[in-house]
């Protein structure tokens, strides 16, 4: 994990310094920004490998910083909150998010996760071209093109396509999708996978149609 550099947007002086022990044990570079204000100077003085961003901040809130991040870049971006609602969640995912953690949480958790997301943002593959209904990837570069324009997907996002076209006309079950694109145990929040599936249907357009639900279980990517 060297050479990693990680963002960590959090007013808690205690949880800023809890994390740094663990993440530095890891070998990760840690920056730290306790406000909004500070958080967009960090985020565009270098290149991150993934941002850690509280929602609740002194001056703005998380939501908006998100924003910002998705209008530059699709980095690996874990919420955390001190509210535990679904539609809070949701609403997360709906603006980009990747993971979503609430308080109080567990470092040894979150490391997890982080390690998680990071592990899936750089995987490549001995069968790294992929090339179903117009929609090409190239796992090595980690990059999708429908019709030769370029995909702007978050992490999330790619991943959960790769998944779709390695598994071509198979039924997913939402949990099976869970384990497979997350990567770990979700803790049953199935409608995470339905909120990045709309999103992805969105981004795929007039394409969107090859991405069936099957009602009451899951999704199915077909071909045609």
């Amino acid at each position: 994990m060297y050479d990693t550099n990680i963002l960590l947007v959090e007013d808690d002086k205690r949880i800023r310094e809890i994390l740094r022990k663990y993440l530095e044990k890891e070998s990760f570079n840690l920056f730290e920004a306790e406000n909004g204000e500070k958080a967009f100077n960090e985020f565009d003085e270098r290149i991150y490998n993934l941002i850690i961003l509280d929602v609740m901040l002194p001056d703005m809130d998380g939501w908006t910083i998100l924003r910002h991040i998705r209008k530059k870049s699709n980095i690996p971006v874990i919420m955390l909150t001190a509210r535990s609602e679904e539609e809070d969640k949701l609403f997360g995912f709906e603006l980009g998010a990747d993971d979503y953690v609430t308080k109080p949480f567990s470092s040894r958790l979150l490391l997890a996760r982080i390690k998680a997301l990071l592990k899936r943002n750089s995987i490549s593959s001995v069968n790294n071209l992929l090339e179903i209904n117009g929609i090409s990837i190239n796992k090595d570069f980690r990059q999708a093109f429908m019709n030769e324009a370029k995909l702007d997907l978050t992490p999330i996002e790619y991943s959960l396509l790769v998944y779709f076209m390695d598994n071509i006309n198979i039924a997913l079950s939402r949990t099976t999708i869970l384990d497979a694109v997350w990567g770990y145990d979700y803790f049953g929040e199935e409608r995470a996978v339905d909120t990045h599936v709309k999103r992805l249907r969105k981004k795929l357009s007039e394409n969107s149609s090859i991405i069936e639900t099957v009602r009451g279980y899951g999704y199915r990517m077909v071909s045609k």
